[in-house]
């Protein structure tokens, strides 16, 4: 299998070179203060940042650039030895504020964006999806590069809410740009744990549902972005539309015997979170039981390669292991690579820097191509339709509980075993 570089490799490859305007499209709403900008703090404090970078902000916000960054300010982690570093990326930035809807807005826009001279442009949408079409238009009308200057435009999720919405915005962008200018974000694709399936290989219209393919997939001919998203493709071709016996609809209800924060429900709850025993996301591969089991007192559990995305990056085996002494009774226990704990003085980077970078450099492996997202909503959309048109109630189970225990009949049913006996812990770090 070929490699293709990493990031940090390309962009050094390139000599960082050429001028760069990053727009940021809602920059005072929630995502750009609690994730756009310190990631992009992130990146250029680490240098992987192209040097000639501005950075505008856009918004219908009255601000005033301090106002910004008073905004931004809570979520940026800066050391002592960072200070004067920030101010010198706090003078890259700069704010216009505008509508999303009139072409004289995003003609101020594009003074402010040729004012840096002639540049590349990346523009982020980090907006509710109500205004995409109005502002791609506007974006495409009035504020592209010229000459030999590229444009690239992210789009942040949901991508519609059933087949018919995402095929509509994917034909609307499609009218306006070319595939390799369009990176849908989806910013599971760019934990660590979930680069790492990319190696671990040789052994949902949603993150879960990217997850699965990547899983899935056949081993792609190299690590090229289209090989790799071919192969994500063929494993959702490969899917049936999903049926409502295929699923299990819970809501959580308030638990009278359990801590003060989980006596109300969903419906009682305004902020509404999950409500499980655990909050974790992890990939588990069950191996199937052999015919003929010598130990059929059922002590011996089925082994299982756990990927762990989220909390505690990790990858481990729970196999069945001879306990010390002169007996043969059995235990479980794991081989494990607790990423804290063997990488204990690397900085992680986060999903979102990952992704920006690649943004930067042009790499869409970890991005949503068009096929894939048709093909992801053809998979869901039939039972989408089918719970909203019957109505379909959610089956209520008691806040913190591991939730409904049709969801583990429904494993039962498709051969994977759950016995909740073993416990995985985290390796403590050295």
């Amino acid at each position: 299998m070929s490699v293709e570089a990493d990031p940090l490799t390309m962009m050094r490859e390139k000599g960082k070179t050429g001028r760069h305007v990053f727009v940021v499209f809602g920059a005072s709403g929630d995502l750009a203060k609690k994730k756009i900008y310190p990631v992009l703090w992130n990146l250029y404090k680490d240098e992987l940042m192209p040097r000639e970078t501005c950075i505008i902000g856009y918004a219908r916000s009255k601000l005033s650039m301090g106002e910004l960054e008073k905004r931004w300010a809570p979520f940026m982690k800066i050391s002592d030895e960072d200070k004067t570093k920030y101010q010198a990326f706090i003078k890259l930035n700069s704010y216009v504020a505008g509508s999303y809807d009139k072409a004289s807005d995003f003609k101020k826009l594009d003074d402010a964006i040729n004012a840096t001279g002639n540049c590349n442009r990346l523009f982020y949408l980090a907006l509710p999806p109500s205004v995409y079409e109005s502002v791609t238009l506007n974006l495409k009308a009035t504020c592209m590069s010229s000459g030999d200057k590229w444009t690239r435009v992210i789009i942040e999720k949901p991508f519609g809410h059933d087949l018919e919405s995402s095929e509509h915005l994917s034909r609307h962008l499609a009218s306006l740009f070319k595939e390799e200018e369009l990176y849908r974000i989806d910013h599971y694709l760019g934990k660590e744990m979930v680069q790492n399936l990319m190696v671990l290989r040789d052994v949902m219209q949603n993150h879960l549902l990217q997850l699965l393919t990547l899983v899935a997939m056949e081993k792609p001919p190299t690590l090229g972005a289209e090989d790799i998203r071919n192969e994500k493709v063929k494993v959702l071709k490969s899917m049936p539309p999903i049926k409502l016996e295929d699923v299990v609809l819970g809501q959580y209800v308030g638990n009278p015997d359990g801590s003060p924060d989980q006596r109300e429900g969903y419906l009682d709850d305004p902020t509404v979170p999950k409500a499980l025993n655990e909050r974790k996301a992890e990939v588990r591969v069950q191996f199937k039981d052999v015919p003929g089991d010598i130990f059929s007192d059922g002590k011996v559990k089925r082994n299982e390669l756990v990927i762990r995305v989220q909390p505690n990056e990790a990858v481990y085996m729970k196999m069945m292991t001879k306990s010390p002494g002169m007996h043969f009774d059995c235990e479980e226990t794991e081989l494990d690579l607790t990423y804290h704990s063997r990488y204990k003085d690397v900085r992680m980077p986060e999903a979102y820097e990952r992704l920006i970078l690649d943004v930067f450099t042009g790499s869409q492996i970890n991005f949503v191509r068009s096929d894939e997202l048709y093909e992801a909503w053809r998979v869901f959309t039939p039972v989408l339709h089918q719970i909203e048109k019957d109505k379909v109630k959610p089956i209520p189970y008691k806040f913190g509980s591991r939730g409904p225990r049709e969801s583990d009949q429904l494993c039962d049913k498709y051969d994977f075993k759950y016995t909740g006996q073993y416990k995985w812990a985290p390796q403590q770090k050295l």
